[in-house]
């Protein structure tokens, strides 16, 4: 039985319509290109951004996140406003890299704790990656407001503590480039010689354009520390842990698949690697709480749920009929998990096998009746392949 029949069955079995189960076929198509990963050695090289962050890492540790970071990222040198990005002066000096010296509007960013700002250059199964956290909920919005949504005051969902901040055009790497270049091609190094040159470069966004991930200190997915019997302090550290490994883990999506989206069994993906990294081991609660799914079937309203419906949105009889799924998967993942590793006791290899084997199902047939033979052969082919490299 192929995938496309497995995932079919399983949908019939919850007594919906021929248009709802389309709607769910179409929402939980595996985008995850395994075809990809013939050549995958790891560990990964760095990628080409990596070295100067490093660089930025190194002056964040002597003189502070925030003094290390504004001189190089354009967005920090303009306030939080409406209509900011409107102006000629911030589309300068974003679009164009014009400088900021005489611009009355680049005040600069306001950060209520700056000294609580970090920069760290964090490991992943994917290679390092730039990681900026905020000393409080309010820089962070500041951060995401500044790097995502052009310093305008766009609100931030209570439940978001992370993002990805992908494509970033980072003029200091630019200039960088223009005086290797200058330096290299003295002969023509004229103003127009450069404009033909950065028309030139424009392609290569690898030489640019950086990604990096922002972090929140707050509680993971806004839920509070008595409803998982952890103290304060103890959900605290959990919280940043898991964070920090479900975006790594949309990173690792990313760069070996290309691909990095706003959908549940990406979601269940990222969390399963963060609450494993955190605590040696998968709990499927957990996940449910975080997404607002404790009382199922209750869904409470602010959970992460209703962040994943889909564009265009499922119907309301979809939608209900994913929660079950999501549940289902959550837990047939749980019991795999604790049956097939004990805790702690998994490798790097182990984990991406684990990781890339999750890519290469969809969500009906990790909430389908045979979803641990699915995961059991998935693992097994995964980890054959990467030792093979």
């Amino acid at each position: 039985m192929n995938s496309q029949k497995i995932r079919s069955e399983t949908l019939k079995v919850y007594e919906i319509g021929e248009s709802e189960i389309q709607e769910l076929l179409a929402y939980n198509h595996n985008v995850f290109n395994q075809n990809g990963l013939k050549d995958l050695s790891l560990p990964l090289e760095p990628e080409s951004h990596v070295a100067v962050w490093e660089e930025y890492a190194d002056k964040a540790n002597k003189l502070g996140a925030l003094a290390a970071l504004k001189p190089h990222l354009v967005q920090f040198q303009f306030p939080i406003a409406s209509d900011i990005s409107k102006t000629e002066a911030y589309r300068g000096a974003t679009r164009k890299g014009e400088p900021v010296e005489d611009m009355a509007i680049a005040t600069g960013l306001v950060f209520s704790e700056p000294e609580k700002l970090q920069l760290r250059i964090h490991q992943t199964l994917a290679g390092p990656i730039p990681i900026i956290i905020a000393g409080n909920r309010n820089d962070f919005v500041t951060l995401v407001q500044a790097l995502t949504k052009r310093n305008e005051p766009q609100p931030v969902p209570d439940s978001m503590g992370a993002c990805i901040v992908g494509g970033y055009n980072n003029w200091h790497r630019i200039s960088l480039y223009k005086e290797k270049w200058r330096a290299q091609n003295p002969q023509h190094s004229s103003e127009s010689d450069w404009k033909a040159e950065f028309k030139r470069i424009i392609p290569h966004k690898e030489l640019y354009q950086d990604r990096f991930i922002l972090l929140s200190p707050g509680f993971y997915s806004n839920v509070k520390p008595a409803q998982l019997g952890l103290t304060e302090s103890e959900w605290q550290k959990l919280s940043l842990e898991i964070r920090l490994e479900h975006e790594c883990t949309h990173y690792l999506t990313r760069r070996f698949f290309g691909s990095m989206r706003n959908n549940l069994m990406d979601e269940l993906i990222a969390d399963y690697r963060g609450i494993v990294a955190a605590i040696g081991y998968y709990r499927a609660d957990w996940f449910l709480e975080f997404l607002g799914l404790e009382s199922f079937p209750v869904y409470r309203q602010g959970g992460r749920l209703e962040n994943y419906r889909g564009e265009p949105p499922l119907s309301e009889r979809a939608f209900k009929i994913l929660q079950t799924l999501v549940k289902t998967a959550a837990e047939n993942l749980e019991y795999f998990d604790r049956k097939y590793y004990s805790k702690g006791s998994r490798n790097s290899l182990e984990e991406v096998s684990m990781l890339i084997a999750l890519t290469s199902l969809t969500l009906e047939e990790l909430a389908s009746s045979s979803a641990e033979k699915f995961l059991e052969s998935a693992v097994t082919k995964q980890h054959k392949k990467l030792l093979e490299n």
